[in-house]
């Protein structure tokens, strides 16, 4: 095992900040220009967020409020009252290759991705190939045990300080800390954040494509629609009984 107390680390992180702003534009170049939505299909998606929007925030309404807001938009979401294409209930969903709209979301998918995972593998084998088995810098305060596989990752020796950090352990330190310098540098939405990237493919509902090649929007509906109901037995008024407790503390 070799130690670099010495060795330039700043000039690390000035590279994966350059490699990240370089992702950004590229990703923003690759991507294709959005397409209008029609009417039908907006109302559509809105109509799904209407949903789960109350779902989410069903303790900032009394009770009465809520019920009503709930058993319209479910009694709605049943009869496919919000749907695009009525026709198209209880058929077959379509071959997304054959959808051009779901082709252009899938190219942009896979063009983002690339984007993501071609750098970082560059990187990671450059590290590898010319910093494997090196610690390059040391904590200035004690740690646990637990934290030797996270810091220390690539080095196999128990007699080694848990402070000291591998090359490739401050990698991915470096990899998932440096958000707050990307949202300083291109902003909150940036395609440069692999951590908001990442849970907005997570989050079914996050941004203009809710509806994604081959789903069928008619059993999203009725799939809020049962959670919708189910989130009814369990409601509580976030305001219910405020003046008592902040009367307690005058």
């Amino acid at each position: 095992m070799k130690k670099r107390r010495n060795e330039p680390e700043a000039d690390r992180r000035y590279l994966k900040i350059l490699t990240g702003v370089l992702r950004h534009y590229a990703t923003v170049l690759m991507q294709s220009d959005p397409k209008k939505l029609d009417l039908k299909a907006l109302k559509e998606q809105r109509n799904l967020m209407r949903g789960i929007n109350l779902r989410q925030n069903a303790g900032q309404l009394p009770l009465h409020s809520f019920i009503s807001r709930k058993n319209t938009l479910v009694a709605d979401y049943k009869r496919g009252a919000y749907l695009k294409d009525p026709e198209s209930v209880g058929k077959p969903a379509g071959n997304p290759m054959s959808d051009p709209a779901g082709m252009d979301q899938m190219m942009n998918m896979l063009k983002g991705n690339m984007a993501m995972i071609v750098p970082q593998t560059l990187i990671m084998g450059w590290i590898n190939a010319f910093f494997s088995g090196f610690v390059i810098m040391k904590l200035p305060f004690p740690l646990t045990i637990r934290f030797k596989t996270m810091l220390q990752s690539g080095i196999a020796t128990r007699d080694l300080d848990v402070r000291w950090v591998s090359s490739l352990s401050w990698y991915f330190l470096n990899l998932f800390g440096l958000r707050s310098i990307f949202n300083y540098i291109l902003g909150s939405d940036n395609s440069a954040d692999q951590m908001s990237a990442q849970m907005q493919q997570m989050n079914p509902a996050a941004g203009a494509s809710m509806f994604g090649p081959g789903q069928d929007p008619n059993k999203m509906f009725l799939a809020e629609a049962e959670n919708l109901e189910v989130a009814g037995g369990t409601h509580e008024w976030v305001i219910e009984g405020v003046e008592d407790r902040v009367l307690q503390f005058l």
